[in-house]
């Protein structure tokens, strides 16, 4: 590292590829782990709410992390947030390798959700600290704002997109190693892996995201009506997704079609990698649309209204029986997680939009915890719903949290560069 310091300072393509390749190692992880931990306590007999409260504290500390790793990134730089998350998650996988099926259930439960509590807090304070990046490594185009937001609108679309396929990527990873190796060996190689992917992160500069003025704790909750909306509406949106995908799902495909389980992970991997493909593909799909400029509010409101029918319609087929199962589930998914994706890259180019990058770790930070509000709400809600209702209850409450990020859509206003534009 030390070379390359005497080589002179790393432009912002070679930022943007550190952070990129960093986000990328963390979410093989963080998706391989989701994986491990579903299977291997479901095949101990836990219910599908007690897996989901295996997950509460990682959501519930995801919300205090991007409200706070927003601030802590605007007073001492992305880089330090970018660190504390990715050895954090390193110190949760190794947290994991003791845990045994002799434990008593109570003592395993607690155990896991304070590894996952700390694994949430990685997590949020690793995709806040990439994502807040991009704001700061994109170039400035001032004498063209359009194509500077068309610009920032693929960068941001690559990243996120890349994301979201090696999280899928992950899902198939968990299930084959808990088929190979096993639990604690799984989770022992993945903090090793982990951690040479953070030595790569120490050339970065460490004023990524630092704050010219160091920011109060009231700036946490100082936002336009932009960031305020679009925050309440991604809280439905990610609701909508993982009060079906979490714990029912995988449960349902095991127990219901009676899949194994690296047929699990495979599709459910498949089905993320895909989804990434499309988000990460949206400006192209766009432009193919005959769409040159980049998505503003009505964008917005258009995908989340298309998103809304479709887990409804899963639902009514199952209802009435119009297919198999297996059948419904699998092309109806396949189709939300489309229509979800356009609507999840829009999502993460708007609230870029709507923020200049002198606050953007505040402002993402604040966005992110809405993110994972509706992720904590949506993955008890799986949990419990599927007990009463099985996977129609969930579907159904999809489709509901839907609408309700529709109707927040329609009270956006336009970003301020649109306005000028």
């Amino acid at each position: 590292m030390a070379a390359l310091t005497r080589r002179g300072p790393l432009s912002a393509l070679q930022q943007y590829g550190i952070v990129t390749a960093n986000y990328w190692a963390f979410t093989l992880t963080d998706g391989a782990l989701r994986m491990l931990v579903v299977f291997h306590f479901h095949e101990l007999g836990y219910s599908t709410l007690e897996i989901a409260f295996l997950f509460l504290f990682y959501e519930f500390f995801g919300i205090i992390t991007n409200l706070y790793g927003g601030w802590l990134g605007a007073r001492f730089g992305l880089r330090l947030t970018m660190w504390s998350g990715t050895l954090m998650q390193v110190a949760a996988l190794l947290m994991l390798i003791p845990v045994a099926d002799a434990w008593p259930k109570w003592w395993s439960v607690a155990y896991v959700m304070v590894a996952q509590a700390i694994s949430g807090i990685a997590k949020d304070l690793n995709k806040m600290s990439a994502k807040s990046a991009i704001k700061t490594v994109v170039p400035e185009t001032p004498d063209d704002h359009s194509q500077g937001e068309r610009k920032l609108f693929k960068w941001v679309a690559i990243l996120t997109g890349s994301k979201n396929a090696l999280k899928g990527v992950g899902f198939f990873l968990g299930g084959v190693l808990l088929t190979t190796i096993g639990f604690n060996a799984a989770v022992g190689a993945m903090a090793a892996g982990l951690f040479g992917a953070f030595l790569f992160t120490l050339g970065l500069p460490a004023e990524i995201g630092r704050m010219k003025q160091k920011p109060g704790f009231s700036a946490l909750f100082s936002k336009s009506r932009g960031i305020n909306v679009l925050s309440l509406a991604r809280f439905f949106l990610f609701g909508a997704r993982d009060v079906w995908f979490v714990v029912a799902l995988p449960v349902f495909l095991q127990t219901a079609l009676g899949w194994r389980f690296w047929e699990v992970g495979g599709f459910m991997g498949l089905w993320v990698i895909g989804y990434g493909i499309v988000q990460g593909s949206a400006p192209a799909l766009r432009r193919a649309w005959g769409q040159s400029g980049p998505p503003g509010v009505s964008a917005v409101e258009f995908w989340s209204a298309l998103l809304t029918a479709i887990p409804a319609l899963i639902a009514i087929a199952l209802w009435r029986e119009v297919a198999q199962p297996g059948v419904a589930v699998v092309v109806g998914l396949a189709i939300f997680g489309v229509v979800f994706a356009m609507n999840s890259s829009i999502h993460s180019y708007m609230i870029l939009a709507y923020t200049e990058a002198e606050d953007v770790s505040l402002n993402v930070g604040f966005y992110y915890m809405a993110n994972a509000a509706g992720r904590l709400l949506g993955t008890v809600l799986s949990g419990a719903l599927f007990m009463v209702g099985g996977l129609q209850a969930c579907l159904w409450s999809s489709a509901l949290l839907v609408a309700a990020a529709w109707l927040m859509s329609t009270r956006l206003p336009a970003p301020p560069r649109q306005s000028v534009a």
